[in-house]
């Protein structure tokens, strides 16, 4: 991603500016950043080593990373990582229809039916959180499925106990409240599960597990899971789990890791094709990042960095159940001799983890709906915007009519205008003669959002003219579900494993020494901008950048793209300077002071930037057209 701030430099890219890095303290400044990269042998990993490929970044990934992995991959164990709170939400009203559903179909259906046969006869073992709200139910069909290949003596294991919706009552009772915005309890509490960690996958392996199925656990744990299988590291070797999560933090997202969403898109060959991610690691926590041999995408240290600093706030604490982890002294270095390229990672360090479970629930507040219409010809931009005021206005007078509530919320964009680009938005764009009309809504009554539903179509011939279409046809009307997040004691957890439908132990969390909650992590010396001219810059130019979500909350980071960029990103990219660059997104909290957070990762020489309260919600809650921020990677 490149974000939307510009920064001047003096002569940053002419031959005389280089000459001027080469003073002393600048010198000495390049060798701390980029840090001695270790020489390995040809083997690039010492001792045993165990190769781990994920297939799957989110529920409704493509269908080729499975035989890919399968395949070409030549690994021991294949993972699959489907679940999010928006899907933990479906597969949870998916189980309230039906007793049989509440797992990812596409996991049984697409990845796992095909290929079973050759799964077995190759030795590959299976990781996957697909269970979802129902992992008994998805090895139920897992088991009919090898009995029809065959396969019927494959040892299949379920991992239960993060769902606690059974303690709804004497939560509420207990006061909880959200950890980030302490907010109490909901009574409209949907879904509530804990985050499991990597100890039970590791167990149910260790019991001869030829696949697991888990309900809710953290992404990294279905890698870190089999790492502790292969390798038996202790539950204090802090380092050792530290980078098995690293490891499965990098793959957790698929193809992201590999070429997907990367700064430089225009440089990653093949996407039809793009080589799902493998982990190779061994003992003693290093491992390198590659893919499939004959497959597109790109493995190089950006890519990889782009992903670390994915989704993890603070890179000196990111907080799991197994291991608190600091990422800000890893290295990565690329290795030659790999077809699409391999990036080595070492340095991560670990602490004890907390002796708490985060939990995620979901719950209900209201209706929500979305209509998105093309409007073209002159003037596009004036007449999607009268009709959005002409359809509001129209319902309101409906609404008032049957005594129904205003909106709770309505949000409209004009896509085509830059106004995903706030006060920086280009007015040029104004005057373009096609745009998309957006508009959603949200409403406590589904009656209210129905009839606004059915005023939408009536613009095409009873307003401005250039509406071309409904996209989609009329709207549908769908339950807004919000995150509230909290912790849960570990020791008030039961964590059963069953293998073959029959229970066979239960796993007990290791406890931990009290916690590091706080971490301050490799941190830059002191960067002072070299004097000359004056240019200016888009971000992109200087560094390679990647967005994520958090809830409500949104992580920007940003990689250098050369060690001697750093002291003005640092100089220009301050927390101030984002917070008011993307001050159009904030929806709370008007002092600018704790909207954002800025974080040294000098390992990789990048800053990671954490953004409060800046998604309208966040997930499914949201109404904007990006309510993940993505866009957040291409504005510039």
């Amino acid at each position: 991603m490149a974000v939307c701030i510009r920064i001047c430099l003096r002569s940053l890219i002419s031959a005389e500016f280089k000459r001027k890095l080469l003073i002393p303290g600048l010198c000495n400044l390049n060798r701390k950043l980029w840090g001695a990269h270790r020489s390995y042998s040809s083997q690039v990993l010492s001792g045993k080593t165990v190769r781990i490929g994920c297939a799957s970044g989110f529920w409704g990934d493509t269908a080729v990373s499975a035989p890919q992995l399968i395949y070409g991959g030549s690994i021991q164990f294949l993972v699959f990582d489907y679940l999010s709170e928006i899907t933990m939400s479906l597969l949870t009203a998916a189980k309230q229809k039906s007793p049989n559903l509440g797992y990812a179909p596409d996991f049984v259906e697409v990845s796992m039916a095909p290929y079973l046969k050759d799964i077995k006869s190759k030795g590959i073992r299976v990781v996957s959180n697909a269970g979802g709200v129902n992992p008994h139910a998805c090895a139920k069909v897992l088991q009919d499925i090898a009995k029809t290949a065959g396969c019927s003596d494959l040892n299949i294991a379920v991992i239960t106990g993060d769902d606690i919706m059974s303690q709804k009552v004497s939560l509420a009772e207990k006061g909880i409240i959200d950890m980030d915005s302490a907010m109490t309890f909901p009574k409209t509490v949907h879904s509530m599960n804990a985050y499991l960690g990597a100890g039970p996958i590791a167990k149910a392996l260790d019991l001869g597990a030829d696949i697991v199925v888990t309900g809710r656990c953290v992404d990294s744990a279905l890698v870190l899971g089999p790492l502790l299988h292969t390798f038996k590291w202790k539950h204090d070797d802090y380092d050792k789990l530290a980078a098995g999560s690293l490891a499965g933090h990098l793959v957790e997202c698929g193809a992201q890791v590999t070429g997907g969403i990367f700064t430089d898109w225009h440089k990653v060959p093949d996407w039809d094709n793009i080589g799902f991610p493998v982990v190779e690691c061994s003992d003693n926590g290093d491992f390198f990042v590659c893919k499939p041999p004959k497959t597109g995408g790109l493995v190089n240290r950006f890519t990889v960095a782009e992903q670390m600093l994915y989704e993890i706030g603070n890179p000196s604490c990111y907080m799991l159940p197994d291991v608190n982890c600091d990422f800000t002294d890893v290295k990565l270095q690329e290795l030659q001799g790999h077809d699409g390229g391999a990036v080595l990672v070492f340095g991560a360090r670990g602490h004890p983890h907390s002796n708490n479970y985060k939990v995620s629930a979901t719950y209900a507040d209201g209706f929500r709906t979305t209509a998105v219409a093309p409007v073209a010809g002159p003037k596009a931009a004036a007449k999607a915007r009268k009709t959005v005021d002409a359809i509001l206005k129209r319902c309101r007078r409906i609404f008032k009519s049957l005594k129904l509530e205003d909106f709770s919320k309505v949000e409209t964009t004009i896509l085509g205008t830059e106004e995903m680009y706030g006060s920086l938005a280009r007015k040029e764009f104004e005057e373009s003669r096609e745009v998309v009309l957006w508009l959603a809504v949200h409403h406590q009554q589904k009656k209210a959002l129905q009839l606004f539903a059915k005023e939408i179509a009536p613009a095409g011939t009873g307003m401005a003219p250039g509406l071309t279409n409904i996209v989609g046809g009329r709207p549908n009307v769908s339950p807004i579900l919000k995150l509230f997040s909290f912790l849960y004691a570990m020791d008030n957890l039961k964590v059963d494993i069953h293998i073959n439908g029959e229970f066979a132990v239960s796993y007990d969390q290791q406890q931990a020494l009290p916690a590091t909650d706080h971490v301050e992590g490799m941190q830059y010396p002191a960067m002072q901008v070299p004097v000359g001219g004056s240019n200016t810059y888009r971000l992109e130019q200087l560094a390679y950048t990647r967005s994520g979500d958090k809830g409500n909350s949104s992580n920007i980071g940003v990689i250098a793209r050369n060690p001697a960029y750093l002291p003005y990103i640092q100089q220009s990219l301050t927390q101030e300077a984002v917070a008011q660059y993307f001050s159009h997104l904030f929806e709370e909290s008007p002092n600018t002071n704790d909207r954002v957070t800025r974080f040294d990762v000098p390992g990789i020489h990048a800053f990671n930037f954490f953004l409060k309260n800046c998604l309208g919600g966040g997930g499914i809650a949201s109404l904007r057209p990006d309510p993940q921020v993505n866009s957040r990677i291409s504005l510039k």
